[in-house]
């Protein structure tokens, strides 16, 4: 349970859940914000981890379900599971940055799973979604491979969180995503869409769809997961920014 927020593993009937707590500095609820962006990463076609909030002293908990634990008869099952930062032989250290990148992810995921064309086209939906929502956060580490049995697979998304950097006309991501490098711009992702196994029209697609999806219910999704008019005002920035360039491509 690495990371800067504050964690904790509890138990219910249907099995494990990772909560996750409001920290004083946060400049918005985090908890309900990130549990909006795994609705709307969800409705966006991608493969999330279920989450749901939780009130402990009148303070808002998101509790995100263990995808790596399966609730059995006794006890649990275990997951086998590696982060995307040793699928990719990397650390933590700025000597690794060259391996941090979603084109290497993609093709270590072709290398080591089942469904390789899937497994791809998956990926490439988060780069864009991260791309779209300015998750900054997108490091090797809120990456991961899963496997319930011999079959190795991505694990669901989870840690997708909005950032509000200030720059209007160029964000970048944690990962490099094209090239020129980790710049989040509808060009840019599109540039090594052939190693995520896509054409360039079905690429295309994918990030139009998706930026539209974005763009147009990014409000209504945060407001249903009780994300306040203020945090709204706050976060909406993050959404699409006008360098992104959709309409470009």
């Amino acid at each position: 349970m690495g990371g800067a927020r504050p964690k904790a593993v509890v138990e219910d009937a249907n099995g494990l859940w990772l909560a996750k707590f409001n920290r004083n500095d946060d400049r918005w609820d985090n908890a309900r914000v990130e549990h909006a962006m795994l609705q709307r990463g969800r409705e966006c076609g991608l493969l999330t981890a279920d989450s749901r909030i939780t009130t402990v002293a009148d303070r808002d908990v998101l509790l995100v379900k263990r995808f790596d634990r399966e609730k059995v008869q006794g006890g649990y099952h275990r997951a086998r599971m590696v982060s995307g930062l040793t699928l990719l032989r990397a650390d933590d250290s700025h000597r690794s940055r060259d391996l941090w990148s979603y084109i290497l992810l993609a093709e270590e995921l072709r290398r080591v799973c089942e469904a390789p064309q899937r497994q791809a086209h998956e990926l490439f939906k988060r780069m864009s979604f991260n791309a779209l929502i300015s998750n900054t956060d997108d490091h090797p580490r809120n990456h991961a491979a899963i496997a319930r049995n011999k079959d190795w697979k991505l694990s669901p998304a989870y840690d997708l969180t909005p950032s509000t950097p200030i720059s209007l006309g160029q964000r970048d991501l944690a990962l490099t995503c094209g090239d020129q490098g980790r710049i989040a711009r509808a060009s840019n992702l599109l540039s090594q869409c052939h190693r995520f196994l896509l054409s360039r029209e079905e690429a295309i697609a994918i990030i139009k769809n998706m930026t539209n999806t974005v763009r147009d219910a990014w409000y209504h999704v945060a407001r249903s997961a009780g994300v306040t008019e203020i945090d709204c005002k706050t976060i909406e920035g993050a959404f699409v920014y006008p360098g992104f360039g959709a309409e470009q491509i």
